[in-house]
């Protein structure tokens, strides 16, 4: 007897469980619901549209409905929004776009409705004209805004992935913009300084930035917004966009008595079953598992998504097939720059109270006599038995290629010692014989085994200069740029016969521009006697951005 299934929602987890469940059975009835004109459109693409980076529109819509009748035979209802559920009754209520309403009966339910972009309850919200980036129509609407009414100015609201995305881009466009982000920093996955390397990037830009600012209200001022900030101050844009973040779509749910987790996702098992065994969850609205911590988390990923759809399709189809939970990979172009993380980072740790070890590493994203090698920052969070927890990049070139390194090893529940075991391509224009990946995975070994011990830029601006002796082991040029304050320059070349100069009833803290000429005056300093010495990780490149940037 051929199965019923219903998808609300057409999107990767929704489209991606219709094409699956398909392929793994041809007799199924299968029905995708979508309240929307466009199902599986490449919702990540849509700010590269303003900007005509991807100047094709057909191109951000992956598949059309024609398309998935035509191939796999799939009822693809769009313009239909499935308003209620009845659980007991295995049935939907259904409202098309005419207003006509009817049921439809099922014998297994996929939701896959998504997310939807918050809109807090700022005063003024609901008077201006403030536009959001969900799905095609909306990019189509910000789009047309640009294209007829030429703005000056714009306002970003959150400096999140969209965020960041849709500021590049109109600034792409020729718009002056102002991201206003609350935190303070952008891109919460990324620790704060890592951050730091895109704030400054991000400046340099010719973005204006606002950092610690929340908004306090909106009002409309001459065909425009002004915005006023909780510190007073005031931001005056032609265009503005809310990039806040996103929420779960739970009505649905929720009003069918269905159990919503404490972060106020659906809760699903392995199998994504909700608490009614024939209904099943997917995507942005599902509350996951952690791969690395555990707990509970909301990642609205288009990847996971996906896999989602895969593993539902296979557990209909009477296959047992599980999720294992996500780790949240994920990666941005950020301008010239590219930022990536995978797994937990320090922040989450720390919340969780889950002892870890983090490392800084800048090496070249390729061998450093071939031309175009740019700087590669990688941060590295591992325990203490060398488990690696997460890891954070940012730079020009090979962020992609690391970070998915690291995101195997992770997933496999891999240590520092695979890290530095990995063999990967390497000739000169793609990377070096040591791989910024391999590096992280020695010096994190060297912390483990105690060959050094590491001051983290938040400890060191804490310290008073007269409690400690900071020793600036670099050149004389680097020095000259910018340096700590109260800091002793002793090139490393010269640090043996200085020996005699410096104090051991103190702690001594070295630091380079990286950490690797640090890492070479500490083991000097420890191998002549002195039992204080700590290297200051990642160096001033680290230090910098995150003290003074």
């Amino acid at each position: 007897m051929s199965k019923k299934v219903l998808i609300v929602g057409g999107v990767a987890g929704g489209a991606s469980a219709a094409a699956r469940l398909r392929r793994l059975d041809e007799e199924a009835e299968i029905i995708i619901f979508e309240r929307g004109e466009h199902i599986s459109y490449a919702n990540c693409g849509l700010p590269y549209y303003v900007s005509g980076v991807i100047n094709d529109r057909e191109a951000l819509l992956v598949s059309k409905p024609e398309a998935m009748r035509n191939r796999f035979r799939i009822d693809v209802r769009i313009f239909s929004e499935v308003t209620r559920i009845f659980p007991e009754e295995k049935a939907v209520e259904v409202q098309e776009s005419t207003g006509k309403v009817y049921r439809e009966s099922y014998d297994q339910l996929i939701l896959s409705p998504g997310a939807a972009p918050l809109r807090p309850p700022i005063a003024g919200i609901n008077d201006i004209d403030a536009l959001v980036v969900r799905n095609v129509t909306d990019i189509d609407q910000i789009k047309r805004f640009i294209d007829e009414q030429q703005p000056k100015t714009a306002a970003v609201v959150g400096g999140g992935f969209i965020g960041l995305e849709m500021a590049e881009n109109l600034h792409a466009r020729g718009v002056d913009t102002t991201i206003i982000e609350m935190s303070d920093q952008v891109m919460a996955p990324l620790d704060f300084e890592m951050a730091a390397i895109l704030h400054e990037h991000i400046f340099n830009k010719g973005i204006n930035l606002i950092l610690e600012d929340g908004v306090k209200s909106f009002a409309k001022k001459d065909n425009g917004t002004l915005i006023t900030l909780q510190s007073g101050g005031e931001v005056q844009a032609d265009l503005t966009i809310l990039a806040i973040g996103v929420k779960p779509e739970i009505k649905l749910a929720k009003e069918a008595g269905l159990t919503i987790g404490e972060l106020g996702g659906i809760k699903v098992n392995e199998r994504l079953q909700t608490s009614d065994p024939n209904i099943y969850a997917v995507g942005d609205v599902i509350e996951v598992k952690h791969l690395v911590t555990g707990q509970a988390a909301l990642l609205p990923l288009a990847g996971p998504a996906n896999k989602q759809g895969r593993i539902v399709a296979d557990v209909i189809a009477g296959r047992d097939s599980r999720y294992k939970g996500t780790q949240g990979t994920a990666i941005a172009k950020v301008f010239d720059l590219v930022a990536a993380s995978t797994g937990a980072n320090e922040k989450m740790l720390k919340k969780l109270g889950i002892p870890h070890e983090v490392l800084f590493t800048h090496s070249n994203s390729h061998a450093g006599y071939y031309p175009g090698a740019t700087r590669l920052s990688i941060k590295l969070v591992f325990d203490k038995n060398g488990r690696v927890l997460g890891a954070q990049a940012v730079g020009a070139q090979g962020v992609d290629k690391r970070i998915d390194d690291i995101a195997g090893v992770i997933r496999n529940k891999g240590t520092i010692y695979d890290l530095q075991e990995l063999e990967l391509a390497y000739a000169p224009p793609f990377s070096s014989a040591k791989d910024p990946v391999n590096m992280a995975g020695y010096v994190a070994e060297n912390i483990i085994n105690g060959d050094v011990r590491m001051i983290h830029w938040q400890e060191l601006s804490k310290l008073k200069a007269k409690d400690i002796c900071i020793i600036d082991v670099r050149d004389e040029e680097e020095r000259r740029a910018k340096f700590i304050p109260g800091s002793l320059h002793i090139p490393v070349n010269d640090l043996r016969s200085k020996l005699s100069e410096l104090p051991k009833d103190k702690e001594i803290v070295v630091y380079c521009e990286i950490g690797l000429r640090g890492y070479v005056a500490y083991r000097i300093l420890t191998q002549h006697g002195f039992t204080q010495v700590r290297n200051l990780c990642g160096g001033w490149v680290t230090y910098y951005p995150a003290v003074f940037g």
